[in-house]
Formats: structure tokens, C-alpha cells, sequence
């Protein structure tokens, strides 16, 4: 057996969502989120459910802090509910809803558990998707307001600020593929929503760290390694547009460059924009949107083998697909491909040096049960883990400055457009009576935080 270590301060912990856990969705003052309407929405979400009770976590928040505590994890990552703070949007403040998330953080450091906390990861209230939405410049002047208000509230005891999680999921996911809410299919107004979103973040930083002194902030981003399925200069090309299209679209922008010449090519070749391009840009956003943050969280999944679909079946080049057969899948469809993690934090730390990353998502879906004896053997998450916790060190030791890893997540939860179908938790949960069962992951990973290491043969 061979020890790999980790740094001493390295900050191992797990991550949740607002939505995908709290329920409550009509209590205490909470308003609508695009979540809210488009999950019951008939059509929208596979299984036909929303999120009003998800893990009951807002009733529940003490009982799962204890678990997170008896289970040694020291860091957790969760999000603010926008509607539950403001309501409307704009304007006037919801007290109960920054009352909750006070005596949440308030749990947490008694409990010896430092908050990370997201200050957008998806739930826009609705009245302001009903005026347009993140294609509207005015929701990311909105979403300074409301960042302004948590910060405030809680910048005195929270030093790690995300402001969003997954801006392309946000943007694209949302407004051009229709697959989350508000369920457009609009690429224009995708296009206006990834501009606004950034702006929004840019916008944002420096009014939380007026609000809480010391503190780190950074933005989330969902990236993907990618290899042409073929040598074909179009497969080449098709994976040039890929990379352009999820990772460099965001990162080219955030990291003091422009939004990639070629994808705005692209665009207008395309239709998606107007002949003279991304005209939502103003004079200084993208200084804006470059402002310095302190760290960029990752998270990863799994790679793209990107195949064209402008090849010929006749042409005469290779075809094979880098695609690991079936049975090396996860139940959300997803390849189980651990050295990817090493290299987008390889490709990020090469090419755009951020300060300090944070594995901030990374995690898989299985559906183990309880067997007789109620315990979750869930070997193939504990096996995902173990190699991905490894691929991350060989990307430490190769000097991408990783700086904690969180794994998705703390428990099963409502996975979006696929409900309650898919569990990425290392904690079971009964949707039906609200147990909590920490899985075998969940008991190996208590193991790898006491030791800040893992074994492996």
C-alpha cells in the first residue's frame, strides 16, 4: 500500500445547492424561482418532480450539520436562495430568509465547519426572469443589490465567497438548449445571459469585499477537457469550437482577455449574433469582468471526445471515439475519466495562472441502496473518489495550485431536469421519511480528512 498526502491546510468538503436541498419553497417569506415554474412545468423534469421538500434541509439544517461533523468534514459549500432574501428581485429584503442563512453559518463555525458560500447557483427569482431575465442587463445590476445585502448580513463570519456557480450551465444550458430553467431555446439571448451573468460576478466582487474585509472571493466555473474523436481536421475543428463554446468562452473574458475571436467568428457565421457581434458589451465591462479574485473553483465531471457533424460517412478518415465502454459510466450517462480532472487543472493553471483553485464539484451519480442490513455499499463512488482525489494530487504535484476539493455531494438531492432519479450524495437520503444514511464513501471519505491522505495498492 502506497500513502498520497496532501498538504496540511488543505481544505477537504463537500457541496449542496439551495434548491436542491432546503424545500420550503412557500415558507417564511420565500418568493418564486424560475425553479419553482419550470419544474412543475409538465415535460420539464423527468420524473415529474420539483424541489418543495427536496431533503427538508431548511427544517433540517442542525441534524445535517452534525452529520457533516460526526463525519470530520471541516469545509461545506452551500448556496443562498435569492428569492428567500429578496423576494421581488430588487428591492425589499425578506428578514426571515437572511435570518436562516445567519443561524445556518452560525451552526456550521460552532460545529468547526468553515462556510463557502454561492451566492447564485440557479434559483433567479421569477419576476425577474418574467422582465427577461440574465439576457436583460438589468438582473445583473439586480444581482449586485442582492449580493450586497448577503454580504452584509453575513460578511462578518463568512470569508469564502463564490458569486455563481456554472455560468454556462446559467446561460447556454438554460436559454439556448431549454434543458434547465427557463427552459429557452433562444442563442442570442444565451449569448446576452453569459455576458450578463459575467458582468454580474465582475460587478459583484468588489461590493462583497467591502462587505466582509479579509475575505476571498472567486466565481465557479463547469470546465471540460476535450479530444477530437478522430485526426480528421474536422473532428480537429469541431473540438476547437467545443473548447470555445464551454471552457474558453468564460475563462478568456474572466481572466483579462477578450471573448474568443474565434467563437465570435463562429457566431455570426452561424446567425447566433448580429454582423457586428456581441453588442450587449458596453465600454468597461470586460475591465469589469477581469476584475482580480482571489481563487476560480472547478468543477468537473468528465471529458468531450468531440465528433463533427460535418464529416462525410464516405470520407476516409479514422472514426474511433476515446469512449470508455458502458459498464465505466455513471448513471447520469457520464464517462468515468479521473485523469481528465488532472488535465483542465493542469490546462487552467497553464494557461490563465488563477492565485488558487478549488475542486469546488466533483462527484458521480449511482444509485446503490441500503442492502438488509442498511448499510450503502457503494463501491463505484468510493472507487470515483479515490481516483479523482488522485488524478487532483498529480495535478498538485505537476504545480496547479489546488487548494481543497469538494466533493458533490453531501447527500442525494433533486438533480434538476432528472429530479430525484439520479444520487450523487455520499449520504442517502429516504425521500419519503428524510433518513440520512452516510454511505461507504462517505465513511472512506472520514477516513482520507482524519489522515489527509489515502491509500491506495
Amino acid at each position: 500500500m502506497t500513502n498520497i498526502s496532501f498538504p496540511k491546510e488543505f481544505a477537504w468538503g463537500v457541496a449542496t445547492s439551495s434548491y436542491q436541498i432546503e424545500g420550503a419553497a412557500m415558507e417564511d417569506g420565500r418568493g418564486e424561482s424560475i425553479w419553482d415554474r419550470f419544474s412543475k412545468t409538465p415535460g420539464k423534469v423527468r420524473d415529474g418532480t420539483n424541489g418543495d421538500v427536496a431533503c427538508d434541509h431548511y427544517h433540517r439544517f442542525r441534524e445535517d450539520i452534525a452529520l457533516m461533523k460526526g463525519l470530520g468534514i471541516k469545509h461545506y459549500r452551500f448556496s443562498v436562495a435569492w428569492p428567500r432574501i429578496i423576494p421581488g428581485g430588487r428591492g425589499k429584503v425578506n428578514p426571515p430568509g437572511l435570518d436562516f442563512y445567519g443561524r445556518l453559518v452560525d451552526a456550521l463555525l460552532e460545529a468547526g465547519i468553515e462556510p463557502y458560500v454561492t451566492l447564485y447557483h440557479w434559483d433567479l427569482p421569477q419576476v425577474l426572469q418574467d422582465e427577461g431575465g440574465w439576457a436583460k442587463r438589468s438582473t445583473a445590476e439586480a444581482f449586485v443589490e442582492y449580493a450586497g445585502v448577503v454580504a452584509r448580513s453575513l460578511g462578518d463570519r463568512v470569508k469564502k465567497w463564490i458569486t455563481h456557480n456554472e455560468p454556462w450551465c446559467a446561460s447556454m444550458l438554460s436559454y439556448q438548449m431549454g434543458i434547465h430553467a427557463p427552459g429557452l431555446k433562444d442563442y442570442r439571448a444565451a449569448l446576452a445571459a453569459s455576458h450578463h451573468v459575467l458582468l454580474s460576478h465582475g460587478l459583484a466582487v468588489p461590493v462583497i469585499r467591502a462587505a466582509s474585509p479579509g475575505a476571498e472571493v472567486g466565481i465557479t466555473l463547469n470546465l471540460t477537457p476535450w479530444v477530437p474523436a478522430s485526426p480528421s481536421d474536422a473532428d480537429r475543428d469541431a473540438a476547437r469550437h467545443f473548447d470555445g463554446y464551454f471552457n474558453r468562452w468564460f475563462l478568456d473574458p474572466l481572466f483579462g482577455h477578450h471573448y474568443p475571436a474565434d467563437m465570435i467568428a463562429d457566431h455570426i457565421a452561424a446567425g447566433h449574433l448580429p454582423p457586428e457581434g456581441l453588442t450587449v458589451v458596453k465600454p468597461g465591462d470586460l475591465q469589469e469582468i477581469a476584475v482580480k479574485c482571489d481563487f476560480l473553483g472547478i468543477n468537473y465531471y468528465n471529458r468531450a471526445v468531440v465528433r463533427s457533424d460535418k464529416v462525410p460517412e464516405a470520407q476516409n478518415e479514422p472514426r474511433t471515439v476515446f469512449v470508455a465502454p458502458e459498464k465505466e459510466w455513471t448513471e447520469m450517462g457520464w464517462e468515468v475519466y479521473p485523469d481528465g480532472l488532472r488535465e483542465i487543472l493542469m490546462r487552467v493553471h497553464l494557461d490563465y495562472r488563477p492565485r488558487k483553485i478549488y475542486i469546488t464539484e466533483n462527484g458521480a451519480s449511482y444509485s446503490t441502496a441500503p442492502g438488509e442490513d442498511g448499510r450503502v455499499r457503494d463501491e463505484k463512488r468510493l472507487s470515483f473518489l479515490r481516483d479523482h482525489f488522485i488524478a487532483a494530487r498529480r495535478a498538485m504535484e505537476q504545480g496547479a495550485p489546488v487548494a481543497g476539493y469538494f466533493v458533490w455531494s453531501l447527500m442525494d438531492n433533486f438533480e434538476w431536469d432528472r429530479g430525484y432519479s439520479q444520487r450523487f450524495g455520499i449520504v442517502w437520503v429516504d425521500y419519503k421519511t428524510q433518513q440520512r444514511i452516510p454511505k461507504d464513501s462517505a465513511l472512506w471519505y472520514r477516513g482520507v480528512i482524519a489522515e489527509n491522505a489515502l491509500s491506495v495498492s
